[in-house]
């Protein structure tokens, strides 16, 4: 089972995710303040995920956070918010958070979030060559790209872009993110209008209804986000 690490310092809160996701097969540790969590994290190597209320009694996680990364800690890490103003969310992601939801949520969006978060990590970390989402399948070594058992022709953009989200799968990534990383063969650098051109473009290729797409989602005011 998988053992979560879970810094939030609302107690019914508290009481109420480690029920629930216990239910749901998870094990739970706690922590109320920054501290406390640094403190299990010192003692503890083995979390495969971190669930972070942003403010606690003792400053804020988005601080935590990035000594985390600093420290090339690559575990998955989710913020609970009240806020979902882009400012808030583009903090978060930008200090290497990746995911963020708002309170209050129901219980089966985010063990949702959980398991995606979880799956990305364990594909990445298993089978580095191989890029896989459902009928989807990259195989990174032979640019090759399967959709329901058939060859796809992409683009080297739209496949650079494509590997990013599967990369990412479960991560809302910024625009500014996507932009940094895509580059067209002359080295020039791809702008926003494009970025949204190559979007669409993977949608009418791999959704079923573009305009209602499920897996290539708009994260409003932020980016976008793979959806298993």
């Amino acid at each position: 089972m998988e053992k979560l690490l879970l810094l939030e310092d609302d107690i019914s809160l508290i009481d109420g995710l480690t029920y629930s996701l216990k239910k749901n097969g998870f094990i739970i540790e706690t922590a109320r303040t920054i501290e406390e969590a640094e403190k299990f994290l010192a003692e503890c190597t083995d979390f495969d995920l971190l669930l972070f209320d942003v403010t606690l009694p003792d400053g804020s996680a988005f601080a935590l956070c990035e000594k985390i990364r600093e420290a090339k800690n690559p575990v998955p890490i989710i913020f609970l918010t009240a806020s979902d103003e882009e400012t808030s969310v583009i903090r978060g992601l930008d200090c290497g958070g990746d995911d963020y939801i708002t309170k209050p949520f129901k219980l089966g969006e985010l063990c949702s979030r959980i398991r995606a978060l979880l799956r990305r990590s364990h594909r990445l970390n298993v089978e580095p060559g191989i890029l896989q989402s459902g009928d989807l399948t990259v195989n990174l070594a032979e640019s090759r790209v399967l959709f329901c058992g058939k060859d796809m022709e992409f683009t080297g953009a739209e496949y650079r872009l494509l590997c990013l989200f599967l990369q990412n799968s479960g991560r809302i990534l910024t625009r500014g993110a996507i932009l940094d990383r895509l580059w067209d063969r002359a080295g020039n650098f791809v702008d926003d209008n494009t970025l949204s051109v190559y979007v669409r473009r993977l949608r009418e290729k791999l959704e079923r209804d573009p305009s209602h797409p499920e897996h290539i989602k708009t994260v409003r005011g932020v980016g976008y986000q793979w959806k298993e």
